[in-house]
């Protein structure tokens, strides 16, 4: 097995790959499209199957890779969810499992946060995730010991 299509601490699912000059590329059932798989998105294709198959999210209610202006600047966020209102309710942020989780990959979820505002934070680099809710009115935030299932997010 190559170094990027390693076990993570997710479910394993029966990802479409295919061989290519690079290495793999990995079907996003998402988008609808091939994309080279780089451990990044070994990351982020894991997540979302798990959003989709264990925690019962819809497809059409996910957004990969968005694009976000923070204080000039563009950025992306990788996964971000939203609820049956179409209300933007999640923001995750994948890295690969080379990447060390740090307080920097919480900032950054962060600094997305303030474009879209949403009430959850994950974090992953596919080995561990953390959940942080969001309490905008008191500028506050705790971490959280689940993610939301799907029925908690259409509460906000």
């Amino acid at each position: 097995m190559s170094e990027i299509l390693q076990p993570l601490n997710l479910p394993p699912y029966p990802f479409k790959l295919r061989p290519v000059d690079k290495g793999h590329e990995i079907f996003d059932e998402v988008r609808g499209k091939w994309l080279l798989c780089t451990p990044e998105e070994w990351v982020r294709q894991h997540f979302v199957m798990f959003l989709l198959r264990d925690f019962e999210y819809s497809t059409g209610l996910l957004a990969l890779e968005i694009g976000l202006t923070i204080n000039g600047q563009k950025k992306r966020a990788d996964i971000v969810v939203y609820n049956s209102k179409r209300s933007p309710v999640m923001i995750v942020e994948c890295k690969s499992t080379k990447i060390k989780l740090a307080t920097s990959t919480f900032e950054q979820a962060a600094r997305y946060n303030m474009a879209l505002k949403v009430p959850f934070l994950v974090i992953t680099n596919g080995k561990d995730h953390y959940c942080a809710k969001i309490d905008h009115a008191s500028m506050s935030w705790e971490f959280v010991e689940h993610i939301p299932t799907w029925d908690e997010i259409q509460n906000y």
